[in-house]
């Protein structure tokens, strides 16, 4: 009732602007609302729902904005200075200069998405206090290297030197190992079964007793001696101020933690890029598939038109013609319409069955007037697959504008052969002769087109006079292995 209201207040009084200073509008409903110009500053507007609005040139200064939604909302010109956003949805919104000078549009934390950097990244207290507690730690950690490295070199006591050399190369030692034991644990922890809490405590768990094992093995091998030699001296206690011993677990515990914890990180953004790189190449596919549908070829209406010319012609003067130019005519159709839309490929002598039908009906037409013929120099080129609808056009180009401008017999010859790594599809006629600067028909530039999608620059239609007048579609047959390959798969 209250957005009705609202809305038959705003239809009578259509050039005043909406004012709503200072007002408590928290989860009113804006939706679909002509609100230009309309002054909503110093307002609580949180969790409103502004979806599709119109709030071009609003002002909605200083207001809190905190879980807004403004889908779709045109937000063009509008003034959002000074105002909390945080968490707001501006999906699909318009933007064109939009004010948002020293608004806070950060997403509040869930410890859901809890992730280091982005994390660290934020604007909020928690990021800062982590950012902050990492910079404290960093600082304390390069001191304590910077301490002990001039100890090992400067001490004036050489049993002394040796106890803190000893000291630090334990500690490198130890840090490899707690890397390399968790390096080797990851895999076994990710085949477990449970919550992330509980492998990260069998991990803690493992590399405390990994860490006990490792230190007593170094002691023993290195620095046993050099105590035992210190506390022969007098006034020397090997136990005086030393830590308990669970106290320099703390720093293999968090290394290995941290380690694992940034290897699932590192592992679940390697999968979303390869989920984004996957989904990128089926709308890749489906884009060509889109565009190769477009291209694909139609059987030329004029054609049709001839051959049902011709048809009625013979019906009554030679009907056995007539028949079989219908039965031919039949099978062409066939094979043109019989197939599924995704189908795109077909075998080279699939291609030269549908050719021989076409030049087949088109000599009923011509009679004596065409001759054709059709080669292959291998008959294992005609197992390859090549896009459909390849040959048909070109072959057709050299009736329309070939043999039907002779006053004599015309010929045909599709050629088919391999030269280098090159499939060659070549159609020849001895009609009147390419002119210069000559551009293509749709034929060839659907031709043209459906190559580049599918091979680049692996593929190329080339139209010549010498030494006899020809137009050639060559191939590279790794390309054809390779789409082969990929059709028997799918």
């Amino acid at each position: 009732m209250e957005k009705l209201k609202a809305t038959a207040e705003q239809r009578m009084s259509k050039k005043r602007p909406l004012r709503m200073l200072g007002t408590n509008s928290r989860g009113f409903d804006f939706s679909g609302m002509d609100l230009r110009d309309a002054n909503l500053s110093f307002s609580n507007l949180s969790d409103a729902n502004f979806n599709d609005a119109n709030l071009r040139g609003a002002r909605v200064r200083a207001s809190n904005l905190s879980r807004a939604t403004f889908r779709d909302a045109d937000l063009t010109d509008a003034d959002f200075s000074f105002s909390n956003l945080t968490d707001a949805d501006l999906t699909d919104a318009k933007l064109d200069g939009i004010n948002m000078s020293f608004s806070n549009k950060s997403a509040s934390f869930q410890w859901s998405d809890f992730k280091l950097v982005t994390l660290i990244q934020s604007q909020s207290w928690l990021g800062l206090a982590v950012a902050m507690l990492f910079g404290a730690i960093f600082v304390y950690g390069v001191s304590g290297i910077v301490y002990f490295t001039n100890l090992i070199t400067t001490a004036s006591d050489p049993l002394v030197m040796r106890l803190n050399q000893f000291v630090v190369v334990q500690n490198l030692l130890t840090g490899i190992f707690t890397v390399l034991f968790a390096y080797w644990l990851i895999p076994w922890l990710d085949r477990l079964s449970g919550s992330l809490i509980r492998k990260h405590l069998l991990l803690t768990l493992s590399i405390t007793l990994g860490y006990m094992a490792f230190a007593t093995a170094i002691y023993f091998a290195w620095g046993h001696g050099i105590i035992t030699q210190l506390s022969l001296r007098e006034g020397f206690d090997p136990s005086q101020d030393v830590a308990p011993w669970y106290y320099y677990t703390i720093g293999p515990v968090g290394l290995a933690n941290l380690f694992y914890y940034l290897s699932r990180q590192g592992r679940q953004l390697s999968r979303k890029i390869s989920e984004q790189e996957y989904q990128l190449l089926n709308l890749e596919k489906l884009k060509t598939r889109a565009e190769l549908s477009a291209l694909q070829a139609k059987i030329n209406p004029h054609f049709l038109y001839n051959s049902l010319n011709s048809i009625a012609s013979l019906v009554h003067g030679d009907p056995e013609k007539a028949e079989e130019m219908t039965v031919l005519l039949s099978k062409l159709f066939r094979y043109t319409t019989g197939r599924s839309n995704d189908d795109y490929f077909d075998t080279v002598n699939s291609e030269l069955e549908m050719v021989h039908t076409y030049l087949q009906i088109e000599q009923v037409r011509f009679g004596d007037r065409l001759k054709f013929e059709v080669q292959v120099d291998d008959s294992t080129l005609a197992e390859l697959t090549i896009p459909k609808f390849l040959l048909q056009p070109i072959v057709e180009n050299a009736v329309k504008h070939g043999v039907s401008k002779l006053p004599d017999a015309g010929s045909i010859r599709v050629h088919i052969f391999e030269e280098g790594d090159w499939l060659n599809l070549c159609v020849h006629d001895n009609g009147p002769i390419f002119k210069e600067n000559l551009s293509s028909g749709y034929g060839l530039r659907s031709i043209q087109e459906k190559l580049n999608l599918l091979y680049q620059n692996d593929a190329s239609v080339e139209m010549h006079n010498k030494p006899n007048k020809h137009v050639c579609v060559k191939i590279k047959k790794e390309r054809l292995t390779e789409e082969q390959t990929d059709t028997k798969t799918t």
